[in-house]
């Protein structure tokens, strides 16, 4: 029995007459009844009896239908869910972050995100930028975000906004007391801040020798939370972003870095691969928390 043959089948039990079957399928009586004999000359008998002008069912129907009701049931369902996929109403979203911006975009699009399309399941991965890429190429995920808009030729990148580089200190370091911190404050500091190869780095490097000096951190990182416990510990002061949340940890204070050195935020997609509608709206969600980070780090530097 094909599907279309079981959905009339189904209908014509729940419903007793072909004019209710029909309008319930939204179909024409004569074409419901059509089907109805392609199914019984399929199966090689009859599944309703015309008695006094009313459909009854065979011993047959009343056998196969518990059966044939279960699985109409998960056809209704396969539909329901194959339209709710195609519209972004549920599915899977898989995405990768750098760490910044998972600790401070990501939970902000995810609200959003959640709270529109709570059936959909959000697997989120926190990984270095090259991984991020590569992770993307294989297929392994379809969104990524970053703080580096450097250009791959397989890769999408959008630039959704930027933030800006901050010093981090021990609370009581004597620079607290600045508003803020420059290269020609932290000359005779142990610095702690991103290895040379990375986009910040560059960054640095190039304000650095504007004004003359050397970037040379005496201790490297590539992702600035791992720059915490050394900061906390004392070992030095660490120029980094400010995406992460640095209020949040007890005994740090930041303060903006001078000069104002802007760093990209970018959603990265694969050009060889398309966006599904949950996608594209939780991309969606990741350019508005971008919107509102800018909005807050002018308010704050207003």
């Amino acid at each position: 029995m094909r599907a279309r043959q079981l959905e009339v089948f189904c209908m014509l039990m729940r419903c007793g007459t072909v004019t209710g079957a029909a309008a319930m399928l939204n179909i024409s009586q004569p074409a419901l009844s059509q089907i109805l004999l392609n199914a019984e000359d399929q199966l090689g008998f009859k599944l309703f009896n015309r008695v006094r002008g009313r459909l009854v069912p065979t011993e047959q129907a009343e056998e196969l239908y518990p059966e044939a009701e279960r699985i109409f049931s998960e056809l209704g369902a396969l539909r329901r869910r194959t339209m709710d996929m195609r519209y972004g109403r549920s599915g899977l979203v898989r995405l990768a972050s750098t760490a910044p911006p998972s600790m401070s975009i990501l939970p902000k699009a995810l609200l959003a995100f959640r709270e529109a399309h709570p059936d959909i399941v959000v697997r989120s991965l926190v990984a270095p930028v090259a991984n991020v890429i590569e992770m993307l190429r294989n297929g392994d995920v379809s969104l990524g975000i970053a703080m580096n808009n450097l250009p791959h030729h397989d890769i999408d990148i959008e630039t959704v906004g930027h933030t800006e580089l901050v010093c981090v200190m021990p609370a009581g370091h004597r620079l607290t007391s600045l508003d803020r911190i420059g290269f020609a404050d932290i000359g005779e500091e142990t610095l702690i801040s991103y290895r040379a190869d990375t986009l910040p780095a560059r960054l640095l490097a190039g304000a650095a020798d504007a004004e003359g000096v050397s970037y040379a951190p005496a201790i490297e990182i590539d992702v600035s939370i791992t720059a915490l416990p050394f900061v906390r510990d004392a070992l030095g002061i660490a120029i980094v972003d400010g995406l992460i949340p640095w209020d949040q940890f007890p005994g740090l204070v930041h303060r903006p870095f001078q000069p104002r050195i802007p760093v990209p935020i970018a959603i990265l997609t694969s050009r060889n691969r398309s966006l599904s509608g949950s996608h594209e709206a939780m991309r969606d969600c990741l350019r508005r928390a971008c919107a509102t980070l800018a909005r807050d780090i002018r308010g704050a530097t207003a």
